[in-house]
């Protein structure tokens, strides 16, 4: 069972890899998000809160669901990958990414008050993890 959760965590992970890309590759592009909730997706990704030391959110998205992909998908074919320290480090920033994605759905929801749907779709996905993390490691 423990199996089918972390493929569950790829899977979700690799789908919220697509939205950050897709959020990358149409800011750098120039073009608009096409966003279903038709809010202005373009206020949210161009707001002062679209980088985080830095680096655009887009790009921490991509390198955190990597990251996880990658991580659980190594847990799944080599279980000798599964070292505590690893599975530990891999939760908590799972739990931090989840944080992150509340703190972010604040900002949309209070500061912005304009919502993206995509960056709903990942703080979505970031609970996916987080919650599913919770239910292997209990």
């Amino acid at each position: 069972m423990d199996n089918l959760l972390r493929l569950l965590i790829v899977v979700v992970a690799l789908a919220g890899f697509a939205v950050a890309f897709y959020i990358w590759r149409q800011k750098r592009r120039a073009e608009g998000l096409v966003c279903p909730l038709h809010s202005n997706c373009a206020a949210v990704i161009h707001s002062q809160y679209s980088t985080f030391l830095g680096l655009p959110l887009e790009l921490w998205g991509m390198g955190y669901y990597a990251l996880v992909a990658l991580t659980y998908l190594s847990f799944i074919l080599a279980p000798a990958a599964r070292a505590l320290n690893l599975m530990h480090l891999i939760s908590w920033l799972s739990v931090l990414a989840f944080l992150f994605s509340l703190y972010l759905t604040y900002i949309q929801a209070v500061k912005l008050r304009e919502w993206c749907t995509w960056c709903l779709i990942s703080a979505l996905f970031c609970s996916i993890i987080f919650l599913t993390s919770l239910a292997i490691y209990q």
